[in-house]
């Protein structure tokens, strides 16, 4: 708990399971997160080791906790895909990611090499990211004994920065500015899993934020999710079933794609794509259980002007 009285994030941990429980096991050849399973705590890898076995436990609280972790497997590797994908085509030297939770692109795409890493997001969930990070230090350097990290340096960006903000008291321009984000220079946004937790005046505002440090040549990569009522009402069961488990965070807005780009456009963002997540999962060649979720959940990468 920070000093703020907010507890870290819930719903990074559960995409960091869904990550760990996916690497190696989906979508061999273009997708990998060799780093989330050093990101997790033994309690949280419990789940995560039982997905991958398919070996589903018993007792309700337990399967609730590994029927979460596999859905959200199934959801993180078209996302990811789609997503680093992206931030490949649109190389820049500067990198911002909104709303960063356990993120682990700074540990892993090596196209970052010459790109500077502000992870920006709130001090709660920031603290608790940097305490795994140094938990994890060992195994992000290397070992001798096999360990699924011990690929790589601490970091394949040339640089993270790490930037709190607290969205509802603090300015994300001052604090970029604080941390030497370089507003005349091209940034590559990427904006993931934090849409639908955002009010529409909330989601506005950080458009409008980012809008003005944004210069031709810099685009957004943004996650969001369109309306869904079987989305929704499956939401919601979870929650009810399992919000001692899983985030048990409220989705705040849900976005029609037109209307997104339609919001973007406002700030000078052309949209050139936008892809649901099923459709996603079946270029990759995979097989979906949620298909309600995968069709909802959308990726678009708009350019500047």
């Amino acid at each position: 708990m920070s000093q703020s009285g907010r507890a870290a994030s819930r719903t990074a941990v559960l995409i960091c399971q869904g990550r760990a429980a996916a690497n190696g096991k989906a979508a061999a050849g273009q997708f990998a997160d060799p780093v989330a399973m050093g990101l997790l705590r033994v309690a949280e890898r419990t789940p995560v080791d039982q997905v991958r076995a398919n070996t589903p436990p018993q007792g309700w609280r337990e399967r609730t906790a590994y029927e979460s972790v596999r859905a959200c497997a199934e959801v993180v590797v078209p996302r990811t895909v789609a997503i680093d994908k992206a931030l490949r085509a649109h190389a820049t030297g500067q990198l911002v990611i909104l709303g960063a939770g356990l993120d682990t692109r700074a540990w892993r795409l090596t196209e970052l090499a010459r790109t500077d890493v502000w992870e920006v997001d709130h001090p709660a969930s920031q603290q608790d990211k940097r305490a795994r990070l140094a938990e994890a230090a060992p195994a992000l350097r290397g070992s001798d004994g096999g360990d699924p990290l011990a690929a790589g340096p601490p970091a394949t960006a040339r640089s993270v920065r790490f930037t709190p903000v607290d969205f509802a008291v603090d300015d994300l321009g001052a604090a970029l500015d604080a941390a030497g984000h370089d507003p005349s220079a091209p940034t590559t946004w990427l904006w993931e899993g934090v849409v639908p937790y955002l009010t529409r005046d909330q989601v506005r505002a950080t458009v409008a934020a980012l809008a003005a440090r944004t210069v031709p040549g810099s685009a957004l990569v943004v996650n969001y999710q369109a309306p869904s009522a079987r989305a929704a009402a499956g939401r919601l069961l979870t929650r009810v079933l399992g919000s001692t488990i899983t985030s048990g965070e409220p989705w705040r807005s849900l976005w029609k794609p037109h209307r997104m780009a339609a919001l973007l456009a406002e700030y000078g963002l052309r949209v050139v794509s936008d892809d649901d997540l099923l459709t996603l999962t079946h270029d990759l060649g995979g097989r979906a259980r949620g298909r309600t979720s995968l069709r909802s959940g959308r990726v678009a990468v708009a350019e500047s002007r």
